[in-house]
């Protein structure tokens, strides 16, 4: 599964959180018509908002077959990053302020706005006539999806009653498992015959209707502030920190693109706004793996970041090095849903709960080794296919790691404390993509990757241009070794007993 952009800031996001919620799901098969999710009372809400994501989804997991081929006509593979993590350096400013947007005048607003923020992000991206309006383009994409994501949780949370919830939010996880085998190959079609334009262009227009269907329920069920009296002011210092680390993770990641002695100047501007805001808004102790709740958000962090950097030059490596059309590159990503939902179903059983910790450390050890594998076939002896293998068994580990972190995030959360360290865990992991996205692009336009050309495959031809192997292996090695520290962050999940520690 392509999980560049939203992926794993939505797919991780909206999974079922726990075992319970197949479970209540068959419950609720019997249950009267009005009080099921798809019931009167509820169908017309849960079409609209499931084919929202539905749709969403489609384009997050298709965009990653496209962008080889975007960043080759405009001219910008030394940006190709670039064009990945600044969706999620706007993302992380759209997730605080949906959050107090929503808290104090009602989620319909921030919906809409994301979703209006999207729509152009997607015109602009797809009818850009260079790279670097490409960028902008991606970056208000990123902002609507950072609104997006957080609005849908607080309308679930007000429109559906709390016997329902586990089922819309099942819904929502299975939105992603069809686009993340369906959407790399219908997007490597339309790339080679329509052109990677309409991959963007499509989108938009498709959203409309079932928005049309959803935001008048949205209005009725869960417009407007919660209590009585004036809504109460945005928190400042929340806003400010966001805005802080999204400005500090842009000037990070194009300083490191540009490789410049005056690219310094960019990268410690970024760093003095970007470390004092990250501090600020996750768990104290996160940096150095301290034992429990830092160190679920850390692990999330490394996971999510180490993968989606790895996955977002997959597609340009199978193009570039070896001569393959968009759509089988397309092709090697397709059987991931599967194994990542395979791997969170796995998750959820009563048996597993006693390993969980065992499991998420296998799961990142089967990150490491697959992100490590796929290198391999910079050596043309071996198969192509190896990368769909290789990268179907790394989406099952990922599938054990990111939904166990939600569970233990909640078991280790106060209720009081249970919405801030969720939105801890989302800037983690949209975090960790920018910056592993900035050192993977500066590493990659240092050792020649910006000359890659991209290969005539479409036409029957093979690769244009010199190839740069090592480019892409100072990619994707520095990423299995930062999972293999995730490896080790899962023996730090829980906090020691104390007696234990005074023994």
């Amino acid at each position: 599964m392509s999980v560049v952009d939203l992926t794993l800031a939505g797919m991780t996001a909206l999974e079922p959180r726990d075992a319970e919620v197949a479970d209540d799901a068959c419950a609720r098969a019997e249950a009267p018509d009005g009080e099921r999710v798809l019931g009167r009372d509820h169908r017309a809400l849960t079409v609209g908002i499931v084919s929202v994501v539905l749709l969403i989804a489609f384009e997050a997991t298709a965009v990653g077959t496209a962008m080889p081929v975007a960043a080759r006509e405009l001219d910008g593979v030394p940006l190709y990053a670039f064009a990945f993590s600044g969706y999620f350096t706007t993302s992380l400013f759209g997730m605080v302020l949906a959050g107090q947007w929503s808290d104090r005048r009602g989620p319909l607003g921030a919906l809409g706005s994301g979703i209006t923020a999207f729509g152009a992000g997607l015109v602009v991206a797809g009818t850009a006539s260079g790279m670097w309006a490409f960028i902008l383009g991606r970056a208000v994409q990123g902002l609507g999806g950072g609104l997006v994501i957080v609005a849908l949780y607080v309308v679930v949370g007000r429109a559906y009653p709390e016997r329902l919830r586990p089922a819309i939010m099942a819904a929502f996880a299975a939105c992603w498992v069809v686009p993340s085998i369906v959407g790399p190959l219908a997007a490597g079609a339309v790339t080679e015959q329509l052109g990677w334009r309409w991959v963007f262009l499509g989108i938009p227009v498709l959203v409309l209707p079932p928005l049309a269907l959803a935001l008048p329920q949205i209005r009725r069920r869960a417009g407007g502030a919660v209590g009585e009296g004036p809504a109460p002011a945005f928190d400042r210092r929340r806003i400010r920190l966001a805005l802080m680390i999204s400005v500090g993770a842009g000037l990070l990641q194009y300083g490191a693109q540009e490789l410049r002695p005056l690219s310094l100047l960019p990268v410690a501007a970024g760093l003095a706004l970007l470390v004092p805001a990250a501090l600020g808004l996750l768990p104290r102790g996160t940096w150095r793996a301290a034992r429990g709740l830092p160190s679920v958000v850390l692990l999330r962090g490394l996971a999510a970041g180490a993968f989606i950097s790895a996955e977002a030059f997959v597609p340009l490596m199978l193009v570039t090095e070896r001569g393959l059309s968009p759509t089988l590159a397309g092709f090697s990503l397709a059987a991931a849903g599967g194994t990542w939902a395979l791997g969170s179903w796995v998750q959820t059983r009563a048996w597993a709960e006693p390993y969980r910790e065992r499991l998420m450390t296998a799961g990142m050890l089967l990150v490491a080794a697959t992100i490590a594998t796929v290198p391999s076939v910079l050596v043309h002896s071996v198969p192509a296919w190896t990368v769909a293998v290789a990268w179907g068994i790394g989406c099952f580990g990922m599938g054990l790691v990111i939904a166990s972190t939600s569970v233990l995030l909640l078991k280790l959360s106060a209720p009081e404390e249970a919405g801030a360290n969720s939105a801890a865990l989302q800037i983690s992991d949209g975090l960790s993509n920018v910056l592993l996205l900035a050192a993977g692009g500066a590493a990659f336009a240092a050792l020649g990757g910006g000359s890659v050309a991209h290969t005539a495959a479409a036409a029957g031809g093979s690769a244009a241009g010199s190839s740069h192997p090592a480019a892409f292996a100072a990619v994707f090695l520095p990423m299995a070794a930062v999972a293999l520290l995730g490896g080790w962050v899962t023996t730090r999940l829980h906090e020691r007993h104390p007696t234990a520690s005074r023994a």
